[in-house]
């Protein structure tokens, strides 16, 4: 089976040193009181299009941070932070690899081969998640899940597999094969047991000021694509906040709003989030709504923004195109006045190249006309600016 070819690596001692199985149960690291439980975990994904091809993916996660990525092709292990590696050594951290490297290499044809026997129907994916938690004042709890096709598959309790309920007489099978092998279990209860608390405790402590940094949340409204006549699609977005968790609603004054659609929460690019709440609602109804936003950053004291305010940056626009229009009309040909008098009379300014009397006989001079010609294009330009932005509102 899959992982008997790990035998050898157990008897030359590759793998960190675990204690005997029989052995009393490692009681993982000290927690203080009122510490939120931490988890680490790795995701594979594994796809299996027909007999001759497959991919997979594994990746390593503290808490909602990704702390690992590993190239299934090679077996190699990219650590993400400065503090990925928490507190292991160069040679134990080889050694994890070396075993993935293995549980990689043999994963596919392993399946390949008992494809027929478990009854696999191609094309098929399984996920994994396996990993460990640590309790505040409690023994660390290990955990390894296994799905097929999308649904609950098998884990690991213990010291046995066990197939999930309703998994059905597959899982079954697979359970009873994988259970007659005592090296595969006692390799999945050392790696999920001992090495993964000693690996979560170190990790915590190297990343301990980004799980607990504290990125304040931006927030704006838009309209969204129009659901129907006479409806709206009001759409709040909230980014930029760290941790992760976040509450997201449409309110009208302290009533959630039936209906409100949470997206999933993504990851920005510099480890913040990103999530979008939408709401569908008749257009003379949307007056008064709002969209509250509560975060740990935030202190208790809520992020709320009005519905109405989306209409006011058209009309604060349309203002300043305004505003500024009068100003060049009114203020420009002064403004023009001044300096073409400071110019002519001012004995400190510099000496025109042409005769006076030339500038005499020609008011309008080519910087005039320069003036002119750059007032007309900025008064088209704002204009055309000002009836783009009226026909908005």
């Amino acid at each position: 089976m899959l992982l008997l070819l790990l035998l050898p690596l157990l008897f030359k001692g590759i793998l960190c040193p675990w204690p005997s199985p029989e052995g009393k149960e490692n009681p993982g690291p000290h927690h203080l009181a009122g510490e939120e439980p931490l988890s680490f975990h790795m995701l594979q994904i594994s796809s299996f299009a027909n007999r001759s091809w497959e991919n997979n993916q594994g990746s390593g996660w503290l808490g909602e941070v990704q702390t690992h990525r590993l190239d299934s092709v090679s077996g190699t292990i990219s650590y993400l932070l400065p503090w990925s590696r928490g507190n292991f050594s160069k040679e134990e951290l080889e050694s994890i690899q070396a075993v993935l490297q293995l549980y990689f290499h043999t994963l596919p044809r392993e399946v390949q081969v008992h494809s027929s026997q478990f009854q696999l129907e191609y094309p098929f994916v399984i996920q994994i998640s396996s990993g460990c938690t640590l309790h505040p004042g409690k023994a660390s709890e290990a955990f390894l899940y296994g799905a097929y096709q999308g649904s609950d598959f098998l884990s690991f309790q213990g010291y046995s597999w066990k197939p999930s309920p309703g998994a059905g007489s597959r899982a079954q099978n697979v359970c009873k094969v994988l259970n007659r092998y005592r090296v595969i279990k006692e390799v999945a209860r050392n790696l999920l047991s001992y090495t993964c608390p000693r690996f979560l405790a170190g990790i915590a402590a190297a990343g301990k000021s980004e799980l607990e940094r504290q990125v304040k949340p931006e927030a704006w409204v838009s309209k969204g694509a129009s659901p129907g006549p006479g409806r709206l699609l009001l759409v709040c977005h909230v980014s930029g906040f760290h941790p992760k968790p976040v509450w997201v609603r449409w309110m009208r004054g302290e009533q959630v709003q039936p209906g409100t659609q949470q997206g999933d929460i993504l990851p920005n690019a510099d480890r913040t989030w990103y999530l979008r709440v939408t709401l569908d609602v008749a257009a003379r109804e949307a007056t008064g709504l709002t969209c509250r936003v509560k975060h740990s950053s935030l202190g208790g004291h809520d992020l709320i923004i009005h519905w109405d305010g989306y209409h006011i940056l058209p009309m604060l626009t349309c203002l300043a195109i305004m505003v500024t229009l009068v100003v060049l009309i009114v203020v420009g040909p002064w403004f023009q006045k001044q300096s073409f008098n400071w110019t002519v009379c001012s004995p400190h300014a510099p000496k025109l190249a042409l005769p006076m009397e030339a500038n005499i006989q020609q008011p309008r001079s080519l910087g005039h006309q320069l003036y002119l010609a750059q007032k007309s294009w900025m008064k088209n330009r704002f204009l055309k600016k000002g009836k783009i932005s009226l026909s908005k509102l």
